[in-house]
This record gives structure tokens, C-alpha cells and sequence, in this order.
């Protein structure tokens, strides 16, 4: 067994939303460089917008962005937002992570196939969620891996995959859309089309290694830190109540 042993007592609210949110801001620092580098290749390659000053720039890979935004910016400006991004993870992430396992448990209870209907009414938003926990079952029932850290290593990064192929066309989108100039596109799906017009179908893959590098380190690094997490508080609470 590698990591926290899994406790006999299922987690408590408290300590899904607990541990949900700090993972997913653990999560955030170690990766919010390539979500920086991410929106930057991203963009690259709009004649107008807010960003236009910091764009000019020919940013080329993940690496030669990161090192051409710490030449011409600083180290700091890879961890511009960070504030408003932990927020947002304390927040959101603990509701949504956190919730999720209850949500579903009470949905399913009394049926061992709980992955139907899980997908089926699953959304982009909660893709990621989605994958992990069928990728994490499948290895389960077929034996393959032991509920341990390899386990949720394997499907964490499997779920940083699928993600980015669900979501990497809209996330295209919405990072043009909003860094476009007032006018330039009438909307979302203006944006859209504009692209595939202007520059084909692999416009709105633009940027998918980083983005994949993106969203599988950050799975790897908020999966992991979780599933420890609420084994360790479950521990802690174990032994706190056991008597003497």
C-alpha cells in the first residue's frame, strides 16, 4: 500500500470539502505557470486585443514561452492572477470535488453500476471528475491496480487526457473571445467560425500540449493530494475519537 491506508469510516462532508479545497489549490501553484503559457500560445496569432503589447512576442512550445515571459517580464508575471485563481479553487473546487462523491452516492445507492448514469448526465465542466472516477473503477473491478497512489496517479493523468480533448475547442474559443477587441466578433460562436474560416479545424486544438500538460499535472497533483488528504483526516479523526 503506498500512501495514507483508506479507513473503514467513509469521509465526512467536512473533510471532502476540506481536503477538495486545498488540493485544488496545492494543485494551482505547482501549475499555474502552464495555464499562463497555455493562454498565452493561445492568443497568439490575434491582430487586435487588451493583450495586444504582450502578444507580440513569437511564443514557440510550452518552454519557449515560459522563458520568454520570464526575459521580457519577470518570473512573477508566469503567476499573474494566482490570488484570484486560489480563491476561485477554495471555493468552487471544494464545493464541486467535494460534493461530488455524496452527490453520486445518493443517486446510486443500491445500484453497483453507478457509471451509466454518471456519464451519460455528466458535462464538459465535470468531465474530469467523470473520466477519474471511471478510469479508477475500471482498474478497480478488473484488478489491475489496488485503491492506492498508483491508482489515482494513473487515473488522474487518463482524466487530464480526456479532458483536454472535451475541452480544449471551447477553451480556445472563450480565451479569443475574451481577449478580442470590442467588436471584432459579435459573439462566442462569431469567434467560432471566424476561426475555422480564417485558420481550419486545428485552430481550436491551438495550444493543446500545454493545455494537456496543463490539466494532467494539475489532476495528478489535485487527485493525489486529495484521496491523502481525506485519508489522512479521516485518520487523524479515527483516532481522536477511538477511547483509550
Amino acid at each position: 500500500m503506498v500512501g495514507f491506508k483508506a479507513t473503514d469510516v467513509p469521509p465526512t462532508a467536512t473533510v471532502k470539502f476540506l481536503g477538495a479545497g486545498t488540493a485544488a489549490c496545492i494543485a494551482d501553484l505547482i501549475t499555474f505557470p502552464l495555464d499562463t503559457a497555455k493562454v498565452r500560445l493561445q492568443i497568439q496569432g490575434e491582430s487586435q486585443g487588451p493583450v495586444r503589447a504582450t502578444a507580440s512576442a513569437q511564443y514557440r512550445g510550452v518552454l519557449g514561452t515560459i522563458l520568454t515571459m520570464v526575459r521580457t517580464e519577470g518570473p512573477r508575471s508566469l503567476y499573474n492572477g494566482l490570488v484570484a485563481g486560489l480563491q476561485r479553487q477554495m471555493s468552487f473546487a471544494s464545493v464541486r470535488i467535494g460534493l461530488y462523491d455524496s452527490v453520486k452516492q445518493f443517486y446510486t445507492k443500491g445500484s453497483e453500476r453507478t457509471s451509466p448514469n454518471v456519464a451519460r448526465n455528466a458535462i464538459v465542466n465535470c468531465a474530469e471528475l467523470v473520466t477519474y472516477d471511471l478510469i479508477k473503477d475500471a482498474l478497480l473491478t478488473a484488478n489491475l491496480m489496488t485503491d492506492d497512489l498508483p491508482c489515482h496517479f494513473t487515473s488522474a493523468f487518463g482524466a487530464g487526457f480526456c479532458t483536454t480533448v472535451i475541452a480544449s475547442p471551447v477553451d480556445v474559443v472563450k480565451t479569443r473571445y475574451m481577449n478580442s477587441a470590442l467588436g471584432q466578433y459579435s459573439s462566442a460562436g462569431h469567434c467560432a467560425l471566424t476561426m475555422l474560416q480564417k485558420e481550419g479545424p486545428r485552430a481550436f486544438y491551438k495550444g493543446f500540449m500545454p493545455s494537456f500538460l496543463r490539466l494532467g499535472s494539475w489532476n495528478v497533483v489535485m487527485f493525489v493530494t486529495y484521496e491523502q488528504l481525506k485519508r489522512a483526516l479521516m485518520a487523524a479523526c479515527t483516532s481522536r475519537e477511538a477511547p483509550f
